[in-house]
């Protein structure tokens, strides 16, 4: 972007100028509204949703038998919600903000297969192609047990289709592992970003890992190219996949049991404040939608990110989603947040999700380490650098007095971290004390 060009621009968006400099900044949406005048615009229903839901459970002996780790919960794969208070004291001595209400986590950084919040939307679109491939080919009825997809007669059909993705890392090993295990041929294509041992455990599972020195938008782009020249290849687009989308949003509903479960109100004088990272848009989208129909306007949804990368800030704020890049900015997309390292938002999870959501922000690569560091002395929970982004929610929400805060409960989406090796996660914390 030219130098007149870029000036015009902040010009008519003062925030620019904020974000270019790579301050921590805090928006709030001026064109957020209700679910009943937001939803049209999402393009999907409840009975999407719903279908989703049912997908699921008749993959659930599927997943039992495949995946032991599973077998507690019946295949379903899901994750805890646990409280924080310690953490929540320790924000307060750090920052000298007092967060009213009360401090959850939920833990996607825990969920079984591949430990991280893809294993939600990843997973769930590799076992919709999967069936409605097995179909199509008679191998499978919507009355069967699933479970029969491990027969060796199952295996060698997928081994006959292949399945491509581009990834910084977590979609990649979410979407290598569960494809390897059902027979397909699957390849990742991930950018300098993406830590090695991702790399290391896909290989592991005899996924082909396809490296580029580039970010997260040029290994999309040589993916989905790579997939166009084979007609058994199906490429899984973190950009615009509708499926994706609804793999996530399937946790609203489940969240709402677990909240139902543990005698957790959520109305307007107990609102819900929830804090996803966020990369390029999918998996934040798809749980910030699933939410809004779960709760309705009693919850609040920001998306969190990067100084160096606030892609969906950029997209969202301008109204120029897809059409505008951080690097148009002239900021670098280099950050320590490796799954949230995106240049550019997903132009449908921001056209989607725009009048649904309260906000954004950004923070420093320095503000997750330290809240990394943080968590671990205080709860003994250790996640990877991206998960903590949403950690500054609750302190940017209490320090804007916008909202009553003192009946409310502030949800940190932990979206990484549980299967992060034990030197990684090592020299995570000495760069969180260091």
């Amino acid at each position: 972007m030219k130098n007149s060009t870029l000036a015009q621009r902040i010009a008519q968006f003062p925030l620019l100028e904020k974000l270019i400099a790579l301050e921590e900044t805090t928006w709030f949406n001026p064109r957020a509204t209700t679910l009943a005048e937001g939803l049209p615009f999402v393009g999907l229903t409840r009975d999407d949703v719903a279908a989703a839901h049912a997908r699921l459970r008749r993959f659930a002996p599927f997943l039992a038998k495949a995946f032991p780790e599973t077998a507690a919960s019946h295949g379903i794969i899901e994750s805890e919600v646990v409280a924080i208070p310690a953490m929540q004291q320790r924000l307060a001595k750090e920052t000298g903000i007092a967060v009213d209400g009360t401090l959850l986590l939920k833990k996607d950084s825990h969920l079984p297969i591949s430990g991280s919040i893809k294993a939600r939307g990843g997973i769930y679109e590799v076992l919709a192609h999967a069936e409605k491939l097995a179909l199509a080919a008679g191998l499978l009825t919507l009355t069967d047990d699933y479970s029969r997809l491990l027969e060796p007669e199952c295996q060698r059909f997928f081994s006959q289709h292949s399945i491509a993705v581009g990834s910084t890392g977590n979609l990649g090993l979410s979407i290598g592992i569960i494809s390897a295990r059902l027979g397909f041929k699957v390849t990742v294509h991930m950018s300098a970003d993406a830590r090695e041992w991702k790399k290391a455990r896909l290989r592991s599972h005899g996924v082909k890992v396809v490296e580029y020195e580039q970010d997260y938008g040029v290994a999309v782009e040589q993916g989905r190219r790579a997939a166009a020249d084979d007609p058994n290849c199906f490429f899984i687009d973190d950009e615009n996949s509708r499926t994706l989308f609804l793999g996530y949003a399937v946790a609203g509903e489940r969240l709402k049991a677990q909240f139902a479960a543990q005698g957790r109100i959520v109305d307007a004088a107990h609102p819900l404040f929830v804090y996803l990272p966020c990369g390029v848009g999918g998996g934040p989208g798809g749980v910030a939608f699933g939410l809004k129909l779960a709760f309705g306007d009693h919850v609040h949804c920001f998306f969190a990110e990067p100084t160096h990368s606030p892609c969906m800030l950029l997209g969202i704020y301008t109204g120029l989603h897809d059409n505008i890049a951080v690097q148009d900015l002239g900021i670098d997309n280099v950050t320590a947040a490796d799954g949230l390292a995106v240049g550019r938002a997903s132009g449908f999870v921001g056209r989607a999700m725009e009048r649904l959501l309260d906000g954004c922000y950004t923070l420093s690569d320095e503000s997750m380490y330290a809240m990394l560091g943080w968590l671990a002395q205080e709860e003994a929970i250790c996640l990877e650098p991206s998960a903590l982004a949403g950690m500054a929610g609750p302190l940017r929400i209490a320090a804007s007095g916008r909202y009553d805060l003192r009946n409310a409960t502030h949800l940190v989406w932990a979206t990484g971290g549980g299967m992060v090796p034990d030197d990684e996660m090592a020299h995570y914390l000495a760069k969180a004390v260091g």
